[in-house]
């Protein structure tokens, strides 16, 4: 305790959610004890950890019971890091010789195909738990948990942009009213256009009953912050060509559960167009930088021809029954017809076991080759499909982490009992009056830091994007949407 100070802490950054520190021993451990027999030997410092300070707003967004039993079972299979220790509004983790990619290293046609094994190697080893499939697509499960919350805030807002045009000098501390309706359109048309995209994707398939059959374990969350390239050190196996793509390691499992391939992989392309480091936009999802077809056919075909070591009993299959196709908009319907197909039972390709040359060999490799063509492209369809899904969630995201001057507590009341609960229970001298003037602090806007991400900015700029898909998709019309919105609209044809 007395080296207590000498202990060294410092902010990585990167995280949106989270404040992350590494955390370094004294420099100057004192020797041990001398013993009997011969001089003090130098003692073995101890390893860094990784601190992880859970966000404001958290608590409205993820299931820390729920992600610390994922952790639990992905540590069974020794994937990401390993977890040390909990507390109130945190953990230590494993702190790992790593350095994050960036943003164009994401890009980099090597570390693209990497990723896509990495991908299929956790897709296939964490086996789905009978209450995660019955739940359904963890994207779906996000909305409904945060949709609510997401309305109190947003028809608070939308009543603010309505008054401001009436107000031609807002103040300097009303500049996100610039931006306009955060959603691009007053939340009640927003939340129906997803509200029917959600029934009109579920037709597709004949039923969620259908969708849940074709979910995998997935990440959901794959920037590259979250994606690390391990340093190896010595004659490490990692500098094996053949484990290249295992330098490779993936972090933060806070929105790890059951989503379909395809939203997997929407989530990743999208994460494409985002530089979190940028000093003017990091919020800002520049579509110009969404991979073109080509380098998501390479993507999925690399994902599809890897063939991981260890294997969960219920990992990557793909061989639902046909699914009934409902009416689908003349719009987009090939794409909702190509994904909805039956996918090819990819585990049968037997790719580290190809046949020897002979009679049928170049017959297979043609089938083979057949096989994986079409099951690419079937994926890539479903990434398009369920796109809009993915973006509609971290629009609500951005909205429930926004900090805006002047917005009402819609937690006050449960708060408030809280309080009393907690002050009947325990008197901590000193400290509990700490936490009062933190906490009302934060109320006032206090101590905020001006860096702080833009989670607004965020929400509006990526609605552009949810937009740019229903139209797409032909869930609404651009003549319905207002002028404003038109002329803003991130469209993606691909």
């Amino acid at each position: 305790m007395e080296l207590s100070n000498e202990i060294d802490v410092q902010r990585l950054s990167g995280a949106l959610t989270n404040a992350v520190y590494v955390v370094s021993p004294p420099k100057n451990l004192p020797a041990q004890e001398q013993n009997e027999d011969g001089p003090p030997k130098p003692r073995n410092p101890p390893p860094k950890l990784l601190l992880r300070i859970y966000g404001p707003q958290v608590e409205h967004l993820i299931d820390r019971e729920s992600e610390l039993q994922i952790l639990t079972r992905l540590a069974r299979k020794r994937i990401g890091p390993r977890l040390l220790g909990t507390f109130t509004n945190g953990r230590f983790e494993e702190f790992l010789h790593a350095k994050p990619l960036t943003s164009k290293e994401l890009r980099n046609a090597d570390t693209s195909k990497q990723i896509a094994k990495r991908m299929r190697e956790l897709h296939e080893g964490i086996d789905l738990l009978k209450e995660e499939r019955e739940a359904g697509p963890f994207v779906w499960q996000n909305w409904d948990k945060w949709v609510e919350r997401c309305e109190y805030i947003v028809t608070w807002l939308d009543q603010q942009i309505r008054e401001a045009k009436q107000n031609a000098t807002p103040s300097s501390s009303d500049k996100w009213k610039k931006l306009g309706y955060v959603c691009g359109t007053e939340w009640p048309v927003f939340r129906q256009m997803i509200e029917k995209y959600r029934r009109w994707l579920e037709e597709q398939y004949g039923g969620i009953d259908k969708i849940n059959e074709r979910m995998v374990f997935a990440h959901n969350d794959t920037q590259y912050g979250n994606i690390l390239r391990m340093v190896p050190q010595g004659e490490s196996p990692l500098l094996l060509p053949a484990n290249q793509h295992k330098q490779l390691v993936v972090i933060d499992f806070e929105y790890a559960n059951a989503n379909l391939p395809g939203l997997e992989f929407a989530n990743h392309f999208t994460e494409w167009t985002y530089n979190y480091h940028d000093a003017e936009v990091p919020w800002r999802c520049n579509t110009k930088y969404y991979p073109t077809i080509e380098e998501q056919h390479r993507f999925i075909r690399a994902y599809l021809m890897h063939n991981p070591s260890y294997k969960a009993s219920g990992g990557y299959t793909s061989n639902p029954a046909t699914p009934h196709l409902g009416p689908l908009p003349s719009t987009g319907s090939t794409t909702a017809l190509t994904a909805t197909a039956v996918p090819t039972n990819i585990s049968t390709f037997m790719l580290d076991s190809r046949a020897p040359p002979g009679e049928k060999y170049q017959e297979q490799e043609m089938q083979s080759e057949r096989q994986i063509e079409e099951e690419t492209r079937r994926l890539l369809a479903e990434t398009k499909l369920w796109r809009l899904a993915n973006s509609a969630m971290w629009v609500a995201w951005g909205i429930v982490q926004a900090h805006v001057p002047g917005l009402p507590d819609f937690d006050a009341e449960e708060k408030k009992a809280a309080e009393i609960q907690n002050e009947e229970a325990v008197v901590l001298d000193g400290v509990t009056a700490e936490i009062k003037a933190e906490a009302e602090a934060e109320k006032q806007g206090a101590g905020i830091d001006e860096e702080e991400f833009d989670y607004l900015a965020y929400a509006n700029d990526r609605a552009m994007f949810v937009w740019g898909d229903a139209l797409r998709m032909g869930m609404v019309d651009m003549k319905d949407l207002p002028e404003e919105l038109q002329s803003r609209v991130k469209l993606v044809e691909y």
